[in-house]
């Protein structure tokens, strides 16, 4: 039998929801969510915003003041043990005077790992943990997985044809997806850490690859005024440096990183530029040591677009945690550009295996999200 209730599930799933409204904003922080409640009722609520401002349990506690004693605190994540920014939520709950705090699940951090929860235990704090953690862990799956890899949590989007293709033979592939699909992009773009693209694509298509404001559904905008939005940086893998500072990447101040195995001259770039250097390696390979940098760098979800080749490389490396296709109801013909490279497979047994998580119709387009699975 669960030890918890209905009513628990209730109110963590309103800290959930509450968590989701930090989605654009806490990287490389996790989003977290928190209530407390008080004989059936809610005495203060709160979420965390942004890495340095006040932490879900915090904003929560001031609402209910004196009430926060004997109150449940209900948290999305387990509350924080160690000095950070901001002193430990865990030790905020144990001066508010809180009788039971319920944690949807343990924080992989190794700076909490267990040690807040413990330390609410042994000032004789009623604990529990476990309430609703599958939302829970899907809320911060960036974050999660670089707290326990080191790696950030790859997401390769692609836009293609009902026969498989991403452009004309000429290249040309605005617009293969309608307007809702292209706004659908950018909500995935404005939770991502970071947008990893290629200095071909760049040089091809002179994109800026950043969140189009405007593009954003209402009910998004409307909880997050312009200003607030946070760009994500900018990854380009430019090994043969043909990204130029003329380039549309630089109309837009968010970081751009340039990823070369060598240096180059960047007078004539900005100062929000600057350049990564990666030792270009068999085993492990190049890819999955840039992927190291940006976990050190603090990415936790990265969202990539690129071509065919990049597209082919992260998938034949399972580095990808997560595909997202989108569908066009159209036809391009065999001369088009297919979808990903993957020059070494001989066999269908070798070929890369999906899960479908996922499909909804955006529009006249249809967006499905995979997982990878292991072949057999």
């Amino acid at each position: 039998m669960s030890q918890f209730t209905l009513q628990d599930e209730q109110f963590m799933q309103l800290a959930i929801d509450l968590a989701k409204q930090g989605r654009f904003t806490t990287t490389p922080n996790p989003s977290v969510g928190c209530v407390l409640v008080k004989q059936g009722n809610i005495v203060g609520k709160g979420f965390h915003y942004k890495a340095g401002e006040p932490h879900a349990e915090v904003v929560a506690l001031r609402e209910a003041g004196e009430n926060a004693q004997g109150a449940t605190a209900y948290v999305t994540l387990e509350p924080c043990s160690h000095y950070g920014r901001t002193p430990p939520c865990a030790l905020g709950l144990i001066n508010a005077g809180v009788a039971k705090v319920i944690a949807a699940m343990e924080d992989p951090n190794p700076a909490v790992a267990g040690r807040g929860l413990k330390m609410l235990k042994e000032a004789g704090i009623d604990t529990a943990v476990g309430l609703l953690s599958e939302k829970a862990e899907w809320l911060n799956k960036g974050f999660l997985k670089r707290m326990r890899t080191g790696l950030p949590f790859v997401q390769l989007k692609l836009a293609m044809s009902l026969d498989g293709r991403t452009a004309m033979a000429n290249g040309e592939s605005q617009w293969i997806t309608g307007a809702q699909a292209r706004a659908d992009v950018q909500i995935g773009r404005a939770q991502a850490s970071a947008i990893l693209s290629t200095g071909v694509t760049v040089e091809m298509d002179n994109p800026s690859l950043t969140v189009r404001w405007a593009e954003l559904p209402d009910d998004i905008k409307g909880g997050y005024p312009a200003e607030n939005v946070r760009q994500p940086v900018r990854v380009i893998l430019d090994f043969q440096h043909r990204v130029k500072s003329h380039h549309k990447l630089f109309e837009t101040t968010s970081p751009v990183w340039l990823v070369s195995d060598r240096p180059r001259d960047l007078t004539d770039f900005p100062d929000f530029c600057e350049e990564i250097i990666v030792e270009i390696t068999e085993e492990p390979t190049t890819l999955f040591n840039v992927m190291s940098i940006l976990g050190q760098r603090q990415i936790n979800t990265i969202w990539v677009e690129a071509g065919a080749t990049l597209a082919g490389a992260l998938i034949e490396e399972n580095l990808v945690d997560e595909l997202i296709i989108y569908i066009a109801p159209k036809l391009l013909g065999d001369n088009a550009r297919g979808l990903c490279r993957l020059p070494n497979l001989t066999e269908l047994k070798e070929a890369p295996k999906w899960s479908l998580q996922s499909a909804v119709q955006i529009g006249n387009d249809l967006k499905t999200v995979y997982t990878r699975e292991e072949n057999d």
